[in-house]
């Protein structure tokens, strides 16, 4: 039986992975094989600050998801869970390979997010199944529209990066539709307004530190 020491080692590596290492993804970088577009030197720094940005929200689904998980006792949740962290692993690599193409640079508050989404996640978990799923699918929700907005944001002819956002806005969706068939509830429109909250605090003060 693992211990609580073991526990808490396995978590702190998966927490160096998310913000030291470089991400590996299973499946081809999105939009991968097409050229490079034509684009000014403002358009390149926008793009670069809103994959930041996305790869920002990515930290943060890594950490959501451990800390759903570690206060999860469901094991069919919890691989939904797991499932759901492997893609988001994916989005996390897209993400940063995109930032670097485009000359831009990574956040600086990664390490302030991740703990803060840890803490949000576990205490998720801690209020059942249904709560638990109900959090990862308006979170995916949510952030769903957010990459539609990045999509209309984006110039129209950055094939390269729109290719990544359509592919990660997929498998959020994927992601939520997940959590309702497994049984999510609806979370109040109090909880609802308070992710969109942080979660603006989040992309707006990403998108420049």
């Amino acid at each position: 039986m693992e211990s609580s020491f073991d526990r808490l080692i396995v978590e702190f590596d998966k927490a160096l992975r998310t913000l030291a290492a470089t991400p590996v993804s299973a499946r081809p970088l999105p939009g991968g094989t097409l050229a490079e577009a034509e684009l000014s030197d403002a358009e390149k720094r926008h793009a670069a600050a809103l994959m930041r940005v996305n790869h920002c929200g990515e930290v943060c689904a890594q950490a959501l998801y451990q800390g759903q998980a570690l206060s999860c006792e469901d094991a069919t949740v919890t691989r939904a869970l797991e499932q759901a962290a492997r893609e988001e692993t994916e989005h996390l690599a897209w993400a940063e390979q995109r930032v670097n193409e485009l000359g831009g640079r990574l956040s600086l508050l990664n390490p302030l997010w991740y703990v803060g989404s840890l803490a949000l996640g576990y205490a998720a978990g801690m209020f059942g199944t249904r709560w638990n799923l109900g959090f990862l699918a308006e979170t995916e929700r949510q952030v769903e529209l957010h990459l539609g907005g990045h999509l209309q944001r984006l110039a129209p002819q950055d094939a390269k990066t729109r290719a990544i956002v359509v592919q990660m806005k997929q498998d959020e969706s994927a992601h939520a539709r997940t959590a309702y068939a497994l049984g999510a509830a609806e979370l109040p429109d109090a909880a609802k307004r308070a992710m969109r909250i942080s979660a603006r605090l989040m992309t707006q003060v990403s998108y420049w530190v």
